[in-house]
């Protein structure tokens, strides 16, 4: 790709910065200074992009409220990955006429892969009037442009044309924690699915220069975030598209070298992009978190093929063996689609099979969600939501006995664990995760809060460790 085409230049920066100023203007005419909800959906990646909106909102001169009743500006960033959480969102934006009746000038935005889905637009366009601003994510970094049009030309406004994807450096940032912090290394997707919608949404792949990313990881290392995960629809494809060559490996090892007690997560890897560099590099870096989430989706290797995943079965397994070779301690988790079209019960019970080779310690399970616009929409599913359900509980069975099975050899052990909240439990007041990710419900002060501490494990079950802070 073009990288002059990519990176926006700092003059069109600058113009959103004057529009953001505009704004506020017209915000301190008001009475009282303006309440902004911003209500996220969807991966961590809608995460990083709401708290960039966020950044843009309060240099616009707004608060924050989680009411949609006190708010004046409401954003709604949306997920399009599955059917339920579309019917979500339409829920939720259909109560917003109500707040609309009570408060006609409050701006109402949505935004996020739905947005982006020409479908979803012109639904929007006719069903849900109320709606003032519609934008893709190609389209986030002019949201004060955007925005400054609806409140001064007094119109609905959409931006949700097939835009080239940008890399936009230097927007403000509100981050909701000071112990967990997100960097997009890279956005879009070139893999194309065949059940994804993405790649249409989102764009062709796109990464950062390694020296913005570097200069952010050092800015909150230095700030006090413990915990920084590293963002992209598949970031063992980070550096493809850069003048200089450089992997996402390298990139690792060159956060590495930035000092601070923090740790290096990063989601989603794509199996065939994974390889031994990788998890030797993650082997070698004291940063680097022992846990590597490593989308699976299938356990038969015709399945995956009319995924479009470009592995088979026994690469898959390969490469997990590698990873355990690497990194013994290694924490491995994975998603899992049931129901494919086209997928027989046999085949089902082939991923059944590979979770109980596998045995990871914590699955994220969907039953098959048809995409319209994706190829595999389009395919014959002859198998009913009866015969999926049945396979798909399977799947949980042996996945839920499995993880029972890994959290019980936890007790009795000694785990390094960073408090990152509260939980409001009288019992287990406070929330927390191991190096491998692993959910700790832990007794301790709330002085712990963002500190790293040694964890006596005292229980478990299938879905998290129980344990006291020594």
């Amino acid at each position: 790709m073009d990288r002059t085409q990519v990176v926006l230049s700092a003059g069109a920066i600058r113009r959103q910065e004057e529009f953001t100023r505009r704004i506020a203007a017209l915000h301190r005419q008001r009475a009282h200074p303006p309440l902004a909800m911003v209500d996220t959906y969807g991966c961590q990646q809608n995460v990083a992009d709401s708290q960039r909106i966020m950044g843009m909102l309060r240099d616009m001169g707004c608060g924050f409220t989680q009411e949609p009743g006190q708010a004046d500006v409401i954003v709604i960033n949306t997920c399009a990955i599955r059917e339920n959480a579309e019917k979500k969102v339409f829920g939720v934006v259909g109560q917003l006429v109500h707040v609309k009746e009570k408060n006609p000038e409050a701006v109402i935005c949505l935004c996020g892969c739905m947005a982006q889905q020409e479908i979803v637009a012109e639904k929007i366009r006719r069903s849900y009037r109320h709606v003032d601003l519609v934008f893709g994510p190609q389209a986030l970094w002019k949201f004060p442009e955007l925005l400054y049009g609806v409140y001064t030309e007094k119109r609905r406004v959409f931006s949700t044309g097939d835009e080239y994807g940008t890399i936009a450096e230097g927007l403000p940032v509100v981050r909701e924690s000071g112990v967990k912090a997100w960097v997009s290394i890279m956005y879009g997707c070139n893999n194309f699915c065949s059940y994804c919608i993405v790649p249409y949404v989102r764009g062709r792949e796109r990464s950062r220069e390694a020296a913005d990313i570097l200069a952010e990881v050092r800015q909150l290392a230095e700030a006090g975030y413990r915990e920084i995960t590293l963002l992209g629809q598949n970031v063992n494809s980070y550096g493809k598209d850069l003048d200089r060559p450089m992997d996402f490996a390298d990139l690792l090892r060159e956060i590495d070298k930035i000092p601070g007690e923090y740790l290096i997560r990063f989601m989603t890897s794509h199996p065939k992009d994974a390889g031994e560099k990788l998890f030797e590099t993650m082997a070698a870096c004291s940063h680097t978190a022992r846990q590597l989430h490593l989308p699976v989706q299938s356990g038969s290797s015709r399945v995956l093929k009319a995924m479009n995943r470009g592995y088979t079965r026994e690469q898959y397994l390969e490469k997990v063996r590698l990873a355990r070779q690497a990194m013994p301690d290694i924490v491995l988790t994975s998603d899992i689609i049931i129901g494919f079209p086209g997928e027989t019960e046999a085949e089902a019970m082939e991923t059944v099979s590979l979770i109980e080779e596998v045995r990871y310690d914590a699955l994220f399970t969907f039953i098959y969600s048809p995409r319209p616009g994706t190829p595999a929409a389009k395919l014959p599913d002859p198998a009913s939501r009866a015969e999926k359900q049945r396979w798909f509980d399977k799947l949980l069975d042996s996945q839920n006995r499995i993880s029972a099975q890994l959290h019980q050899s936890y007790v009795g052990k000694t785990l390094r664990v960073l408090a990152d909240g509260e939980s409001g439990d009288g019992l287990w007041p406070l929330s927390g995760r191991t190096h491998g990710g692993r959910l700790v419900h832990l007794k301790g002060g709330r002085e712990l809060v963002g500190r790293y501490a040694d964890v006596k494990i005292t229980g478990s079950n299938t879905w998290a460790l129980f344990g006291e802070a020594l």
